[in-house]
């Protein structure tokens, strides 16, 4: 498995695979041919059929055309084999003879992958084990938990990195709380963590905290939405989750920056399992990869700030993800935004209890972590196309884009 510092990635919004990836694959290909005269960039599939909502053609321009123009070609319709965001690259000289065509995929995470023969697009991999069983019975075997597993394998400036990711992780959970308005896009969809703010401090302590744990993935959801400055856990379309429920632990429970970071270790190796040995991308294996996958990061990171044992954490991961098997990505006009953004809000309680159930426990159980992992892989693997970032199904269907 690769770094987590590849799970978190700082960035701006709103997709990470719609925006992140593309912006990093037209810097590498500038970077390529910095004297092209001209580049035709063609976005296939699930890329090219929300790709307009997500600002895949901006984040792409918006890197070239400064040295060249620029033209985009849409093909919703062309699914490439090796994943649904397929993106064609190709430079010309000042004769208009063609200098190169690439093929490069954005995988979900801000991450690229090539098919075959890997590229210099590929990193190291820095973890040995690469399932929570093995990471699991390493821990019984040692007496050590999850995040010391991560400092293990990862390098002296790990935590250095971590710390990177809760100021920002922090920041946007308070930009978004203070943030009013309509966001962007043609839905016209009211910011609500502000309010939700408001009236949860009204509650007495049961309701309020649940309240708090809304406003606070809203937050960061509607900053993403916005196209402010999110860390990916492990994608931008389920930005919210981790940071509001590591975010009211830490207000509420005042524990530790250390502790946090190191929760954040914990919950970056289940994503990592996650992304390794099934998908984070919506486009590829439904919203079950995206916010299933953040709330069983975040409902591991809270088991262990509260002391889990690491049977009671894989468990708690486990509860996270197996409750959202199924769900599929069907963002209306192509936006994260309706059903993006609630749904975020929803997986962060359901983080918190999923840690509540699994510390009733003494950790055993029958569905374990990497057999949830393994279901939602042939899940998404059975999903159709429509139900995949394509908006061409479910909630998305009754809706067309505004001009």
């Amino acid at each position: 498995m690769k770094s987590i510092k590849e799970l978190y990635r700082i960035g701006t919004g709103p997709s990470s695979s719609h925006t992140m990836g593309p912006r990093k694959a037209a810097e590498l290909f500038l970077s390529r041919h910095p004297e092209a005269a001209r580049f035709e960039v063609t976005l296939y599939g699930s890329l090219a059929a929300t790709g307009k909502g997500h600002m895949t053609d901006a984040a792409i321009k918006e890197t070239l055309q400064p040295a060249a123009p620029v033209t985009i070609v849409w093909q919703p319709k062309i699914f490439l084999p090796f994943h649904p965001n397929g993106m064609k690259f190709v430079s010309f000289d000042s004769e208009e003879r063609l200098t190169e065509e690439w093929i490069v995929y954005s995988v979900g995470g801000g991450a690229l992958a090539e098919e075959g023969e890997r590229s210099g697009i590929e990193t190291p991999d820095v973890y040995e084990m690469n399932s929570m069983t093995e990471i699991l019975n390493w821990c019984e075997r040692t007496g050590k938990n999850y995040w010391e597993y991560v400092k293990d394998c990862e390098e002296n400036d790990i935590w250095d990195y971590l710390a990177e990711v809760w100021r920002a992780m922090k920041a946007a959970v308070e930009r978004g709380i203070d943030a009013e308005g309509v966001l962007p896009g043609p839905l016209n969809l009211r910011r609500k963590a502000s309010a939700y703010y408001i009236k949860a401090s009204g509650y007495k302590a049961s309701l309020q905290s649940r309240g708090l744990v809304f406003a606070y993935a809203l937050a960061v959801s509607e900053e993403n939405a916005s196209g402010g400055v999110i860390v990916t856990a492990p994608t931008c379309g389920s930005c919210g989750v981790v940071p509001a429920v590591l975010y009211h632990l830490a207000k509420t429970r005042e524990f530790s920056d250390i502790r946090v970071l190191r929760a954040l270790a914990t919950a970056g190796l289940i994503g990592n399992v996650v992304k390794h040995n099934a998908s984070i991308s919506g486009a590829e294996a439904g919203c079950q990869a995206e916010v299933g996958v953040a709330c069983s990061m975040a409902s591991a990171a809270a088991n262990q700030l509260f002391g889990g044992s690491p049977a009671q954490i894989e468990y708690a991961a486990e509860m996270g993800l197996e409750h959202h098997l199924g769900m599929t990505c069907d963002p209306v006009c192509g936006l994260v935004q309706i059903p993006c953004i609630e749904r975020n809000a929803y997986a962060a309680a359901r983080a918190l209890d999923a840690n509540l159930y699994s510390s009733f426990t003494d950790g055993i159980h029958r569905v374990s972590f990497d057999k949830a992992v393994a279901v939602m892989k042939e899940t998404g693997n059975d999903l159709p196309s429509l139900y995949k970032e394509t908006s061409e199904g479910g909630l998305a269907k009754d809706y067309k884009q505004m001009e």
